[in-house]
């Protein structure tokens, strides 16, 4: 190889590394945060940390997961934040979520969710 392939291959390394991959571009938040934050957050990718505290499974072909990490607040309402996924997991269980946060979502049929984190990908946490 010579010295000019060996120069630019280690350039496209370095420029590639400096990318970041999608995953990365998801802002990491507290469930309080998404709630103080959501309408600068609609449409954006956001990574939650906390547990699992009540799963309904299989509603409107979609899995709703609750989540709380300890922020919000309670009497507001701003402490449980609600994610939809096809994954699965327990009440109890430690997760890491990441999806697009939505604002004022109506599935209609009494179900109007004033925010949510959407098409979310979890992981169980230990």
């Amino acid at each position: 190889m010579t010295k000019m392939n060996t120069l630019i291959l280690a350039t496209l390394l370095a420029l590639f590394a400096a990318v970041p991959l999608q995953a990365d571009d998801a802002a990491t938040k507290t469930v309080g945060e998404v709630y103080e934050e959501r309408a600068a957050l609609e449409g954006k990718q956001v990574t939650v940390q906390g547990e699992v505290v009540k799963v309904n499974a299989g509603v409107m072909q979609r899995n709703f997961i609750h989540i709380q990490d300890g922020s919000g607040d309670a009497l507001h309402d701003t402490n449980n934040l609600v994610i939809t996924t096809q994954d699965n997991a327990a009440v109890g269980d430690k997760v890491s979520v990441t999806g697009t946060v939505v604002v004022d979502h109506d599935f209609g049929f009494g179900y109007h969710y004033p925010l949510l984190v959407e098409q979310a990908s979890v992981t169980k946490s230990e």
